[in-house]
């Protein structure tokens, strides 16, 4: 078991009663549970947008500039997941996109800060950032049980299940995700009734990919989803198709939507200047 706080009475204003420690029954359960935790991700996805005054530096510059940021980007990337992509075209808010996974929130705040700390960094805003952590669903998917049962891996699949494996697609399609409170209300067996349904229409398009990621308390939306897929039009059709689901009329806010172009680094900062 990892290194947890220990069970103390805690409380740092001396002139107040601290917190009482746990039961011993109920903290047995709690390190389990956290336990658990450890092997999820925390996920980011950061949009930036380059002032344009910066496209008006000496060529020199702009190079030297892109040359550190990708120095520090490739540097993070071997004790993190960092993919970079671009959104020159697609959007007129923000021009690239940077899709983080780690274990610890701490990676992400130190490589944000060495971003923000670069001569580029100066003329970077962040229009839209989105946090997120992994976790299993709470809905069956009967496809994956059938999987399960013809070629086995229960244990793969459940790590599959809380850490991102992107699988190299050309585009990459991301928004955040609000369902309404009457979702809530409704009965587990009649959400998976409709879930159901949403996940048969997904089967039907195996070449998008969906990355679901959780947002409850840690960001403004409920979930973060990122499609991968190699056609544009195949992610519009599902989308399309999904639409007519049962389960989409419960959808509060699923905006903005990003359509984001796979880039190394270097290529996803040339394109802006």
């Amino acid at each position: 078991m990892a290194d947890t706080i220990e069970n103390v009475a805690r409380g740092v204003r001396e002139e107040l009663p601290k917190r009482p420690a746990l039961e011993p029954d109920a903290w047995e359960r709690i390190q389990a549970e956290q336990e658990k935790t450890l092997e999820r991700e925390i996920v980011r996805f950061a949009f930036y947008k380059v002032d344009p005054a910066w496209r008006r530096l000496p060529a020199a510059a702009r190079t030297a500039h892109k040359d550190e940021v990708a120095g520090i980007v490739e540097a993070w990337g071997r004790k993190m997941m960092i993919y970079s992509y671009s959104l020159v075209a697609s959007r007129g808010d923000c021009d690239f996109l940077l899709w983080q996974a780690t274990r610890e929130l701490d990676s992400l705040q130190g490589f944000a800060a060495e971003l923000n700390r670069s001569a580029l960094g100066a003329y970077l805003t962040l229009p839209h950032s989105y946090l997120a952590l992994t976790r299993r669903s709470i809905y069956l998917n009967r496809y994956e049980q059938e999987y399960l049962r013809k070629y086995g891996g229960k244990e793969h699949v459940e790590r599959a299940r809380i850490a991102i494996n992107p699988q190299g697609s050309k585009y990459l399609f991301v928004y955040p995700f609000v369902k309404t409170r009457a979702w809530y209300e409704l009965p587990h067996e009649e959400r998976q009734r409709m879930m159901d349904e949403h996940i048969r229409v997904g089967h039907e398009w195996p070449d998008v990919k969906l990355n679901t990621t959780y947002s409850y308390g840690i960001d403004d939306q409920e979930f973060v989803v990122a499609f991968e897929a190699d056609y544009v039009g195949r992610f519009l059709d599902l989308l399309m198709a999904l639409r007519l689901t049962e389960a989409s009329s419960y959808t509060l806010r699923d905006t903005p939507a990003f359509t984001c172009v796979a880039k190394g680094i270097h290529d996803a900062l040339d394109a802006i200047g």
